[in-house]
């Protein structure tokens, strides 16, 4: 901005403190007036100097503060047009008389932020000689040793202002020699020297209180930004002063305060990118090694994590700069950071690997994968070498990392790992194989990796599937097939006909074997497994290298007869057929002369187009084949066949394209004559049969829109010829409909397009001779094709607007949604086509006649033509009108002239007091539209009449109208107010204005009770307040349902060596573990790769045998005590009566010494944990679910008798023999338990198993039998007193 744009505003002013700035620059140039001086910028200069004397001296202070203040302001705007020498001259003058409000405590932003632009401003003019002064002198260094202390000053603005000027100062070096400011040393070491004061201070504090920077350290945080400030302006970090900051930074990134964190790591990303470039690249070796220096010890959570990503970011910067050195480096780069992987800490685990992938990332130049010279080679070996090293035991707490690391390392070497991490694929899928190994899904995601990196075949000569032959000894991996379907690609085709396509014939030759008969689950899987097999060729066909020698004859009929009959492979094999086309386009598709074979995969252009063309020799007889699939399968699966043909057709030579489409029409002209009628109600009809297949005529007009794009020039009269004969039919609707589609399809290819464009006259008289045989289910898709003829209508044809505008506007009234957007962009374009101009030959308008005059395009006559529709004849096409116009005007209501609105707004309030509700509900569409977006002149002064007229409808509860008038006055009110809306409100109408009225103003006062109690959430947030985080509920629940475990689980060590620092998991009170699952035969051996697939999070399940037997079931004696679940106690001589209830001493009988827990048996036991579950005191379930309990005594004192076994055997036959029925009321069941008979005389269902005899009721024939139930102990195979 120049400097009389400035003064300009100062003139004039706004606010209230500019006021005196003002009165001092009107005296300034009153007293230039007075002298014959010009306003120029010296002149400006100098009296100011006269003025900041008498404002400020350097004896004695401020002495007019609003004098000085302005004075300050106005030398600040001037001093920026001052020619520099001058500034240079009185350099000492007015850094003196600034002093005093630079250096005063109480000095006022304002006055501060003018003062330090003024000495921006000089300091910027100053030359090579005055920054070489010491800053003891009156120079330029002193006075910028000011701006660094106000650089940390506790306001904000002041702060800010101090690093603008800065950052300028910095980035405007003298003239010389030297590319960095002479004073940029001076700034970095004052800057540091104040940052490592404050946190020295800080720390001693923060300790003394027994934490670090974990507290809010305002000083601490302006320090770093001053560091942050300098850093950005001098292009990085003096070199000299490195070693001492990142020792500062790096001991500050560990506090747990993220705000010092972030700051420390900021500058940091600053240093190193201000590094990227050629001229300060030179720094960066001497960075890094200071960096490797400060190395933290191996074990410090804290400080390795940020010192392990600043490794990192300063590597990737070094790659930029010097790929070739910074790839030499990274073999031991990569052994220096995977050592971290073994620590304890999850932190530090997390972040050696984030830094490991992101070396492999960016580290790895794109020659060296191409084309690697030896000692490339050599280091791509010791790459793979630490990488196979991270396989083993001691990495086993990081087994998650170490395969992230490894699918970097496949995505990072490509095809170049396929003969250097072999024994990785080998090694990670036997880990995979093992059924213990819990880390399934991360070895699949590295296998897959290795799949799409190293290419299917390498991968399977490692890991072969081993299910057509399996070998002794070696597993089947089924398993793979899922992980080689979701990566494989740009691999070779030939692969896929070599190994899996006589796989896929062997598995099913085996389901043909077995005929007719049932589907055992071995046919079931070899069923499974072909579908598998095939789910794999679209990933072989996708980027494929070898498409001229695997794709030939035999392939290509082996595709067709697959397409014919399996019915179930089509959808793969037609996504595998249109990929081998798209990745060959895509390709050729790649701008830019040169070519970068690792992004395209090492298929060149030319190899493309060498594909392309191949394929395109056998697109006849495959589109042949397509077709006939097409024809033969249900409309709701064709969609992939329709883009199989479709990617076809964009290969086929023009001369087959043509043959093509002759033999379609051919056969659709064909079928045109013999179809019947197919109207809504017979494919209703047809729905509600079955499945059936469309007519032949459906299906050839679908190939026929997909082949319409392709076609030349010379076949587009047959396709019109073609649709004119179609479109007038409204027998069959849904041909009509396709008919439709072909003019939108047309027009999305160049060719096309200039075919609608020369055939536009013939269009629009087939459109408008087609309207009367329009059917509705191709309104949407005729409404399409309009727009298209409308979209490229010349000028000269503005006529066929008006003609076809009535169709369009009662469109608008459509019942399909789709229909209804059709009409209304229609609209708009035809707006916007008589918005551009032109004229209209009103004589070609029909119904008008021919000594028409012509009429002017314009937005007014077209608003002029929908607006015609308001004199129809009938409400509907009336309502259609006010809908149409209502969209229009809010389209182009800033374009249109205020009387043509006007007009409208009248127009709307005859309509409003109509009693056809069907025009009303338009009416109020058009009135909200007009209330949101017309101007305030407009709609202002229309509000009397307006708010009666809808008054009239606010008790109208049919159609929603109450709603919506209500919902109009909200917004009414809102916009003009609540005086303005009841002033022409009806008396007797006002309780609906008052009701909004409250509604808004309740609504307003819960808002801000939600946003006070909003910001009261937010300060105990920031107060650090803890919030209860806990997985039940509330409190009570914690108590009732709560596990003490959950709280001890934390207390204990963890296992393998994992310390407390591991990563929360979701539910903080669980520790993680990890287990060893060892064989029961042969002990672990630790030193095997495969140690790993033995490591398990989840505790292992053991087979404990019973007390007294051996793993076999053999029997043994043992005198040492257990307990219930197996477990031995020792240690305990004393067999007294004292012992624990659980310790059972069990005999080689398995009898346990004087102990009853059931019967003294273990089946005894057993059966005593049932009846407590099962028996009669035990909790049941009745009707609904409720929980029934039982308020019967004791066996002891209850109505209980005992029976032996015979005695039920013996009821049992003679009730048999009397009813001679059986599974009726009181029939006989066999318990399941013991097997002993159970008998029930309830008479309501047979037996049960726990062996009841009740007597509530008997069953009919049975005999009466007194007494209580029979003891549950019949169903176990005993009596009570006499089990056996």
């Amino acid at each position: 901005m120049l400097l009389e744009e400035r003064l300009d505003k100062i003139r004039s002013p706004k606010l209230q403190n500019q006021r005196e700035t003002a009165v001092v620059l009107s005296a300034i140039e009153d007293t230039l007036k007075d002298q014959h001086h010009e306003f120029t910028p010296t002149a400006y200069f100098a009296a100011l100097l006269a003025l900041l004397g008498q404002a400020i001296s350097s004896s004695r202070g401020i002495v007019n503060k609003e004098l000085a203040a302005s004075v300050v302001y106005l030398l600040d705007l001037v001093t920026l047009s001052v020619p520099a020498p001058l500034l240079r001259s009185k350099f000492s003058q007015i850094l003196a008389n600034l002093a005093p409000a630079l250096t005063h405590q109480d000095v006022e932003a304002p006055l501060l932020r003018s003062s330090m632009g003024c000495l921006e401003s000089l300091l910027l003019a100053q030359d090579t000689a005055a920054w070489a002064l010491s800053q003891t002198q009156v120079g330029p260094r002193g006075a910028l040793a000011g701006l660094l202390n106000l650089a940390v000053d506790h306001r904000p603005k002041v702060r800010k202002r101090a690093q603008e000027a800065l950052t300028k100062v910095l980035k405007s070096p003298p003239p010389s020699p030297s590319l960095d400011h002479p004073a940029a040393d001076m700034c970095a070491e004052i800057a540091l020297r104040s940052l490592s004061d404050i946190a020295k201070t800080t720390g001693k504090k923060q300790r003394g209180k027994g934490h670090g920077y974990e507290e809010h350290h305002p000083g601490l945080i302006h320090a770093l930004q001053l560091v942050k400030t300098i850093a950005s302006a001098s292009g990085g970090w003096p070199t000299k002063k490195m070693d001492s900051l990142c020792e500062v930074l790096l001991e500050i990134s560990k506090s747990n305060n993220e705000y010092l964190a972030m700051a420390a790591f900021e500058i940091f990303e600053i240093i190193f990118a201000g590094m990227a470039d050629e001229v300060s690249s030179s720094k960066l070796p001497r960075l890094m090694e200071v960096i490797s220096e400060l190395r933290p010890s191996q074990n410090d959570s804290q400080l390795l994590p940020p010192w392990i990503a600043v490794i990192s970011r300063g590597y990737d910067v070094s790659a930029q700069i010097d790929p070739e050195e910074t790839f030499l480096k990274l073999p031991q780069l990569f052994e220096l950071i995977s050592s971290f992987l073994s620590s304890s800490s999850y932190n530090i685990r997390v972040s050696a690997s984030e830094c490991l992938i992101s070396f492999l990332t960016n580290c790895v130049p794109a020659h060296v994968i191409l084309e690697p010279s030896v000692y490339d080679e050599k280091v791509l070996e010791s790459l793979a070498k630490a990488a196979m090293s991270l396989l083993d035991i001691k990495y086993q707490a990081a087994w998650k990392e170490v395969f992230t690391v490894l699918s970097a390392l496949f995505e990072s070497l490509k095809w170049r790992s396929a003969s250097l991490l072999s024994e990785v694929v080998k090694t990670v899928g036997d880990l995979r194989g093992n059924d213990t190994f819990g880390g399934k899904k991360e070895a699949d995601d590295v296998l897959g990796k290795a799949i799409e990196a190293m290419g299917a075949e390498d991968v399977l000569n490692i890991l072969p599937l081993n299910l057509a032959e399996p070998k002794a000894g070696q597993p089947g991996r089924a398993w793979l097939l899922p992980i080689l379907r979701d990566n494989v690609v740009n691999t070779k085709l030939m692969h896929f006909r070599s190994e899996f396509v006589p796989l896929s014939e062997n598995m099913f030759q085996r389901v043909i074997d077995n005929g007719d008969a049932e589907k055992t689950m071995e046919i079931k899987i070899f069923e499974t497994l072909v579908q598998q097999i095939w789910a794999l060729l679209p990933g072989y066909c996708n980027f494929p290298l070898d498409v001229t020698t695997a794709f030939d004859q035999s392939f290509a009929e082996l595709i067709s007869n697959l397409l014919y009959k399996q019915t179930e492979l089509r959808s793969d094999v037609c996504k595998a057929l249109q990929l081998l086309v798209d990745s060959n386009k895509e390709i050729l598709s790649v701008e830019g002369s040169k070519e970068d074979l690792v992004a395209q995969r090492r298929i060149t252009k030319t190899d493309a187009q060498r594909n392309v063309d191949h394929l395109a020799s056998f697109a006849g007889n495959l589109l042949a084949v397509l077709f006939n699939v097409y024809s033969q399968t249900l409309p709701q699966y064709r969609g992939y066949i329709l883009q199989c043909i479709n990617a076809y057709l964009s290969i086929t030579p023009e001369q087959e394209l043509i043959e093509t489409f002759q033999r379609v029409t051919t056969i659709l002209q064909a079928a045109l004559t013999e179809s019947t009628s197919h109207t809504q109600a017979d494919k209703q009809r047809q729905k509600q049969l079955a499945d059936r297949m469309p007519p032949t005529s459906h299906t050839l007009m679908d190939l026929i829109i997909t082949l319409s794009i392709y076609l030349p020039r010379s076949s587009f009269p047959t396709l019109f010829s073609l649709a004119s004969l179609i479109l007038p039919q409204a027998s069959d609707p849904q041909l009509q409909k396709k008919a439709y589609k072909l003019l939108p399809r047309l027009a999305t290819s160049p060719t096309g397009l200039l075919a609608l464009q020369e055939r536009n006259g013939e269009l629009q008289q087939l459109l408008l001779s087609s309207a009367a045989s329009a059917s509705a289910p191709a309104r949407r898709d005729r409404l399409a094709a309009i727009a298209v003829v409308i979209e490229h209508l010349p000028q000269t044809s503005l006529h066929f607007i008006p003609s076809i505008l009535s169709e369009v506007v009662i469109s608008a009234k459509e019942v399909n949604e789709k229909a209804r957007t059709a009409a209304f962009d229609l609209l708009v374009l035809m707006g916007q086509k008589m918005q551009a101009g032109g004229t209209i030959a009103q004589s070609q308008i029909t119904h008008m006649p021919a000594d028409a005059p012509d009429a002017n395009a314009n937005l007014e006559e077209y608003f002029t033509m929908v607006s015609a529709g308001l004199a129809g004849s009938t409400p509907h096409m009336i309502s259609a009108s006010i809908t149409a116009l209502t969209r229009i005007l809010y389209e182009f209501r800033s374009q249109l002239a205020d009387s043509v609105v006007e007009d409208l707004v009248s127009t709307m309030d005859l309509f409003l007091t109509s009693n056809n509700r069907e025009i009303v509900r338009s009416v109020l569409g058009f009135v909200k539209v007009a209330i949101i977006s017309l101007p305030d002149g407009i709609i202002r002064p229309r509000l009397e009449t307006l708010i009666p007229g809808l008054m009239g409808w606010s008790k109208e509860h049919k159609a929603h109208f109450r709603a919506r008038v209500k919902h109009i006055f909200e917004r009414m009110i809102r916009r003009f107010g609540v005086e303005v809306v009841e002033r022409w409100c009806p008396e007797q109408d006002k309780k609906l204005i008052q009701n909004i009225r409250k509604t808004r103003e309740r609504r307003k006062r819960k808002k801000d009770e939600g946003g006070e109690r909003g910001s009261e959430v937010d300060e105990e947030a920031a107060a650090g307040k803890p919030r209860r985080k806990s997985r039940f509920e509330s409190e009570f629940d914690e108590a009732v349902y709560g596990s003490d475990d959950d709280d001890n689980s934390n207390n204990g060590g963890s296992a393998l060596g994992n310390s407390d620092d591991e990563a929360p998991s979701k539910n903080h009170t669980e520790g993680r573990k990890t287990y060893i699952v060892e064989d029961s035969d042969e002990p672990l051996d630790l030193l095997d790769r495969k140690a790993l697939g033995n490591i398990s999070s989840t505790k292992p399940i053991r087979f404990r045998p019973p007390p007294g037997t051996t793993a076999s079931g053999k029997q043994r004696f043992s005198k040492v005590k257990t307990v219930l679940d197996g477990k031995l106690v020792f240690g305990d001589a004393d067999d007294g009566d004292g012992e624990d209830a659980m310790m059972l001493d069990f005999d080689a009988n398995g009898t346990s010494k004087n102990r009853e827990p059931g019967d003294g048996t273990l089946e005894g036991g057993i059966n005593a944990y049932v009846d407590a579950i099962k028996g009669r005191d035990a909790v049941q379930r009745g009707r609904g679910g409720r929980l029934k309990f039982s308020n019967r005594k004791e066996r002891d004192g209850g109505n209980e008798m005992d029976v032996e076994n015979g005695e039920v055997r013996q009821v049992v036959e003679e009730k048999s023999r009397t009813d001679g029925v059986k599974g009726g009321r009181g029939a006989v069941r066999n318990s399941g338990r013991g097997g002993a008979a159970a008998l029930r005389t309830n008479g309501s269902r047979g037996g049960s198993g726990n062996g009841a005899f009740r007597t509530q009721r008997r069953g009919l024939g049975g005999s009466k039998v007194k007494g209580g139930r029979v003891s549950k102990s019949l169903g176990r195979g005993g009596t009570k007193g006499g089990r056996r």
